[in-house]
């Protein structure tokens, strides 16, 4: 059960992270729309260019533009950030404490140090699992994850624009092109797959004005219009050359989804895809291994990051936790390097390939490091 001083602290902690968050997304908008401002305003004008603009408008149009292209930014900025939001605000926290005495009016009740630490560690929970959400739910979203690969010239745009797919193989030896990839609709237009045999060698050709994505139902996949099939026979001595072949298909026959031909055109796109999005594309049979350890490794890197930061607020809370007041800010410098070595460390191992190790081991690396360093630190606080 929580008793007063538990929600006391949580709530104290809770709004410091809060507000850190807040004033954090704030410097990192306001420098951007600094270095872009002028980009900002020539979309205002492209979007408006056949009615004149007045300066009030205008700065209203532009920051229109602002908000659209940052509201989908700031949900992955959470994500990256919420980290080092947990321990400054742990900082600010404790230092409140220490500041108005009330560490010491704990020892004096004969209530121990590391009681505060239980609320910290609730709220810090609390957090990891909100950011487990916004990235499973939210921003692996198929209305959001595209909005994240918009520059600001792009501002006012709700979805990716269209682009070609090159010949993209499938886990079936297939290869798939097509004219156009249209993400707004899951549509791909002037589509061919070339069937192959195990020797590689193409076999049939389909062909499809447009290939349109199902998502839900038994009958997942891409529904063909005006589909055709040629038989090839490029693999037989002497009966080189296409000629008629078996009916057309109703559904083209690949495990190739909407969301591999965005991560195949989108290096960024792979961080907004979510956990099962992620599990599909790992079943392909003919996933090339250095795309297979990549997607590993941002799969389970994002349990190994949690952990980390978890680890790194404990590792940080010795530096607070005192039983006679201190300068808090002498306490702060010596915390600061600490935190964010800790913190970064985690980051890079865990997106780092270990040569020798799989990437679903390797990626836990940090969590394997900061353990013991944050029962050694823990086991330091006097009590």
């Amino acid at each position: 059960m929580f008793s007063t001083l538990d929600r006391h602290i949580a709530r104290q902690y809770l709004f410091n992270v809060i507000a850190l968050m807040v004033v954090l997304f704030s410097f990192v908008v306001m420098v951007d729309v600094a270095l872009n401002i002028g980009r900002f305003l020539n979309r205002a004008a492209e979007l408006h260019r056949d009615q004149p603009l007045g300066a009030l408008r205008k700065t209203v149009v532009t920051a229109a533009l602002v908000v659209d292209i940052w509201w989908p930014r700031l949900l992955q900025l959470f994500n990256y950030t919420i980290g080092l939001g947990l321990i400054g605000a742990m900082g600010f926290t404790f230092t409140q404490l220490v500041r108005h005495r009330e560490i010491v009016a704990m020892l004096a009740g004969g209530i121990s140090l590391f009681r505060a630490i239980r609320p910290v560690l609730l709220v810090a929970a609390l957090m990891m699992g909100v950011r487990t959400i916004n990235q499973e739910l939210v921003i692996a979203n198929p209305r959001i994850a595209p909005l994240l690969g918009r520059d600001p010239s792009e501002a006012g745009k709700r979805e990716l624009g269209e682009f070609q797919v090159p010949p993209t193989p499938d886990g079936r030896r297939q290869v798939l092109f097509a004219r156009k990839f249209d993400p707004r609709t899951a549509t791909m237009h002037g589509v061919e797959l070339w069937r192959r045999n195990d020797k590689g060698v193409a076999t049939s050709r389909v062909s499809a004005d447009e290939a349109r994505w199902i998502a839900g139902g038994a009958n997942r996949g891409w529904s063909l219009t005006n589909a055709t099939v040629t038989r090839l026979d490029l693999g037989r001595p002497g009966e080189g050359g296409a000629r008629a072949g078996e009916p057309a298909p109703s559904m083209l026959d690949t495990d190739i989804e909407p969301s591999t031909l965005l991560f195949n055109r989108f290096a960024s796109f792979s961080q907004s895809l979510s956990w099962a999005q992620i599990g599909r594309m790992l079943e392909s049979p003919q996933l090339k291994p250095e795309m297979r350890e990549k997607l590993q490794r941002i799969r389970w890197g994002r349990i190994s990051t949690m952990l980390s930061a978890i680890l790194s607020l404990l590792i940080t809370m010795p530096f607070f936790l005192m039983r006679e007041p201190k300068n808090m800010l002498v306490q702060s410098l010596k915390c600061a390097p600490v935190g964010i070595v800790s913190l970064m460390g985690g980051v890079l191992l865990a997106a780092m390939p270990v040569p020798g190790l799989p990437a679903g081991f390797a990626v836990f690396l940090p969590v394997v490091i900061l353990l013991p360093v944050a029962i050694a630190v823990l086991s330091t606080v006097r009590t």
